[in-house]
């Protein structure tokens, strides 16, 4: 291949038409089209999270999709066959709540938003192939959801009952824990409320400890997003405790993590919403004052109840418990505090030793006994103290056990429970079974029919999906719309042939978002949700790229699926993702996060028109690092547009022909000293660039080929297979980042195939050995000299450079060195004896 370009007139940086035939071009070759099985270790899955199709792509989700592009189109010319999948989460809340502001039908509304974004995205030039393109709210698909489950159901991880759940009084419908941030819905921004109601639940708990100890198999996911997940599962180590009701003698079971104050408890806070409540047989004085102090909890959000700051009330039920440690009596209060869910809905109460306890009892006048001391030469007054001791110290007032501290404390007290059978040792979870039913129209239908006779029947995988009927009145009723629809909800048991209904909720759109990822992988299968062998291939996902937070929803909801269908035998991997990445937010001029239900959402579109699809990514790449917040700006465009249009494109005119062998090196000696400088900034960016490619640090990327085309000058090049070497390894490393530009220059350099079927460079190894950075060397505070040294040197060679400097030595030579202060990559810093 000769292509001399170095005297012919190459056209002008026409990104329109470029970027129009380019697009034109990588369809028509299904350039992104990854096999059915691939190879099984020369594959690589890239996943990004799909979108809510409640409006048109904006620059946040911009940011997300070419973070994974990148990747992506640098894994193709790595060798690997690659699998970049997209698809639309088209149930749930974001696209009805869309629907209604926009008063038009939900399935309207998602199928013209998948249009618009679809070719928003197409119009990027991101990667995706699109013959694997999802759609959650399509029969097709939800088949498979409603399949899945079934098999919950079947293995007894689906089930119904009546429970307090957290109530949107706005779009009045159910909310996971998970949904609701500080008391407020994430979605509406109403103040969540406290309701009882029956509805259906997936039994993750279940997968508790899996959740939390297969964390540790996951190195390449972000530390803070795993300590979210262990904080949010919560699994705590300690006792449960049968104290028994004094009038009935039925059992209380408690549990507690601190055993060791077992003797310090004077009262049991019990949630308003607890069961047990039922079964006390309040007397006529108390029945009054507690049933207006639950009225009263159930409008106070749970971080209210629960916060530290919040002033503690209660109402005591006149009843009482005994401590079978002591036989004492313990007096039973209604607290909020004690949330409804944790354990048995009572928690037993030691002022002395709990800050919110001892803020309760000082307030009603409960008796306060010390029971730990801070050590064996320090004692607490209960007269004199000003708040509980809450910390470990040798144990006092507790028989035989005074006197023991710590871990011993602990496990002696505990010993003895299950010794004397009035308890044992039991771990609790913070977590929660998670609540999947919605009173709303536009989600997937739950496939379970309710027949007096049979009970909850399951509808036959043979009758599947059961199809979301097309309804015009689809507001939310604070009930589900479904169960005013007759021909949905009347159908014959299927086990029994009577009459009966369907159940009238909906689920929960993170049941949709927690399997999709193995629906890309065999999209159009009919007879199953995708192939074994297939996603044996394809599994684990390579990186996953989105944002944090989904820590404890979706991120947690897919681990529990993937691990569920890892026990049917569905897949192979016990975990869905081997590498996961979460970008920073992008806000708008503001500083607020773009959302399309803030209203403050920028498209690229606009933006792509004007300045070009290549300088937008680069603009976003360069902005900051991919992990950090970005504040957007047009204003960013403005270095890479000059560094693209006067300084990267023009290089192309300098391509001499010569077709050189890429994978070939110089050896030490067979250039001229500047030309050798160049082939080793050259091997130093190959280097930087692909290091970065592995951090997906794309801003650093961008600076490394900005300084190697500001070094290059062809006019002091003689070597013709250097300077080619340059153009085209440049042109390799911009691809990914800047694909349309990338393929255009690779063409004008004769190249026929693309340039993502070509290979990605590597560096020389000799030619990067001098990489230097110059270590700034003050004496005393005083800048005496620089030294230059390897990027990677270490203290002791920066000070043996020092060392041999004869400006830094004039300063030190017959002087005590008192210490040397070295700040990495920067500055050494040597003080000496005057």
């Amino acid at each position: 291949m000769k292509t001399d370009l170095s005297k012919k007139s190459i056209p002008g940086y026409n990104f329109a038409g470029i970027e129009e035939k380019w697009q034109q071009r990588w369809g028509e070759a299904q350039l992104y089209r990854a096999p059915d099985k691939p190879s099984a270790d020369n594959n690589f899955y890239m996943l990004v999270m799909y979108a809510y199709p409640s409006g048109d792509i904006h620059m946040g989700h911009f940011r997300n999709y070419i973070i994974g592009d990148a990747v992506a189109r640098q894994q193709m010319m790595l060798g690997k066959e690659v699998l970049h999948p997209f698809g639309w989460d088209a149930f749930g809340l974001p696209a009805e709540r869309a629907a209604i502001k926009h008063d038009t039908h939900p399935q309207v509304w998602t199928k013209q938003n998948i249009g618009v974004s679809r070719k928003t995205l197409q119009k990027v030039g991101v990667s995706f192939d699109w013959s694997r393109e999802v759609d959650s709210s399509d029969p097709s698909y939800y088949k498979w959801t409603q399949w899945m489950f079934l098999q919950l159901f079947n293995k007894g991880l689906a089930y119904q009952k009546t429970g307090w759940v957290n109530w949107d009084p706005v779009d009045k419908t159910v909310l996971a824990n998970e949904q609701v941030k500080d008391g407020i819905a994430e979605r509406s921004g109403a103040q969540v409320e406290k309701k009882e109601l029956v509805g259906w639940y997936f039994r993750i708990t279940d997968y508790a400890d899996r959740l939390v100890d297969d964390l540790d198999t996951l190195p390449e996911w972000p530390d803070n997003v795993k300590t979210i997940q262990r904080e949010w599962i919560g699994r705590s180590h300690g006792l449960e405790v049968d104290f028994v009701i004094e009038e009935t003698g039925k059992k209380l079971p408690i549990y507690t993590t601190r055993p060791d104050t077992i003797y310090g408890v004077t009262f049991m806070a019990i949630s308003p919403e607890a069961e047990i409540l039922k079964s006390l047989n309040l007397d006529s004085e108390y029945t009054a004052k507690v049933a207006e102090y639950q009225k009263k909890a159930a409008t106070r959000t749970d971080i209210e109840r629960a916060s530290l700051s919040e002033d503690k009330d209660g109402v005591f039920t006149g009843k009482y418990a005994i401590n079978p440690y002591n036989g004492e009596r313990v007096q039973l209060w209604v607290a909020d505090y004690v949330l409804a869910g944790y354990g048995t809905g009572a928690v037993m109460a030691v002022p002395a030793h709990d800050t919110r306890d001892f803020a309760f009892a000082k307030k009603y006048g409960i008796p306060i006994r010390v029971v730990i001391h801070p050590d064996k030469n320090t004692t607490l007054d209960v007269d004199t103290m000003e708040d509980a001791f809450t910390d470990y110290g040798p144990m006092i007032n507790s028989a035989q056990f005074d006197g023991l501290t710590g871990e011993k404390a602990l496990d002696c007290v505990s010993e003895y429970a299950e010794q004397k059978n009035i308890g044992r040792r039991k771990v609790n979870y913070k977590l929660k079974d998670w609540s999947i039913s919605r009173q709303r129209y536009w989600g997937c239908p739950i496939p379970i029919i309710h027949c007096d006779k049979c009970g909850l029947v399951p509808v036959p995988e043979s009758e599947l999906p059961v199809v979301l009927p097309r309804v015009e009145s689809y507001h939310p009723k604070g009930r589900s719309p479904l169960a005013d629809v007759p021909e949905f909800m009347n159908v014959k048991c299927p086990k029994c042939g009577g009459e009966a209904q369907r159940d009238p909720d909906t689920m929960d759109t993170f049941v949709c978002s927690s399997w999709y990822y193995l629906r890309y992988i065999d999209a159009l299968n009919d007879k199953a949700p995708f192939d074994k062998e297939k996603a044996a291939a394809w599994m684990p996902i390579d990186l996953y790229v989105g944002g944090i937070t989904h820590a404890t929803g979706h991120l947690i909801y897919f681990r529990f699926f993937h691990k569920f269908l890892h026990d049917l035998g569905w897949v192979s991997t016990a975990e869905p993702v081997k590498k996961l990445f979460n970008h920073g937010m992008v806000s708008d001029a503001d500083g607020e996060v773009m959302s399309k239900s803030k209203g403050n959402v920028v498209s690229p579109i606009a933006l792509c028109d004007e300045r070009g699809v290549d300088i937008s990514r680069l603009g976003m790449f360069f902005t900051a690092p991919s992990e950090k917040p970005v504040q957007w700006s047009d204003d960013a465009l403005s270095g890479v547009e000059k560094f693209i249009v006067n300084k990267l494109y023009p290089i192309i005119s300098d391509y001499r022909g010569t077709g050189p062998d890429l994978k070939c090196y110089f050896k030490s000696g067979s250039l001229p000293e500047a030309e050798w400088s160049l082939y080793i900034k050259l091997n130093q960016t190959i280097k930087r660039v692909s290091e970065s490619f592995e951090r997906l640090q794309f801003n650093t990327a961008i600076a490394a080929l900005m300084e190697l085309v500001r070094d290059y000058n062809p006019e002091v090049i003689k070597s013709d297979e250097l300077n080619d070497q340059v153009v085209l390894k440049t042109i390799q490393m911009v691809a990914p980042l800047a694909p349309h530009l990338a393929e255009e220059m690779w063409q004008l350099a004769g190249f026929e195939q693309s340039v993502f079927k070509s290979t990605w460079p590597v560096h020389d190894p000799d030619a990067v050995i001098g990489e230097t950075i110059n270590i700034a060397v003050q004496v005393n505070g005083k800048l005496r000299d620089t030294v230059a040294v390897a990027v990677d040197a270490d203290q002791a060679v920066v000070e043996q450079a020092a060392e041999a400097s004869e400006k830094v030595a004039k300063h030190t030579e017959g002087k005590q060195i008192i210490k040397k202060i070295y700040v990495p990559g920067r500055l050494l810093s040597i003080v000496v004896k005057s």
